[in-house]
């Protein structure tokens, strides 16, 4: 999971439920077999580029653009990434 879409999420639950559900999300985090990737220059233009393509969030292009690096599948219910199921693999909640 990019870092910048964990700090996507931390900041959504922090907003719509509590600092201290945010918290939880990060120590839930700690649990999970998911690995957080930061991001090189060169990764950053991709995810820039992703974004001036196709008509995504900024934290969209980045979750996209580290699938398709890490050959990985992208788990999420957001119907906005559609728009990219061709270039990744998707699984839908």
């Amino acid at each position: 999971m990019n870092e910048i879409n964990i700090g996507e999420v931390y900041y959504l639950t922090a907003k719509e439920r509590s600092l201290a559900m945010a918290d939880e999300f990060l120590h839930r985090l700690e649990t999970l077999p998911i690995r957080a990737c930061s991001n090189t220059f060169p990764q950053l233009l991709d995810a820039a580029r992703l974004r001036a393509k196709f008509p995504l969030s900024y934290a969209d292009a980045f979750a996209v653009a580290t699938a398709i690096r890490e050959q990985a599948r992208l788990v999420t219910g957001d119907p906005e990434l559609r728009r990219v199921a061709h270039l990744i693999e998707i699984h839908w909640i």
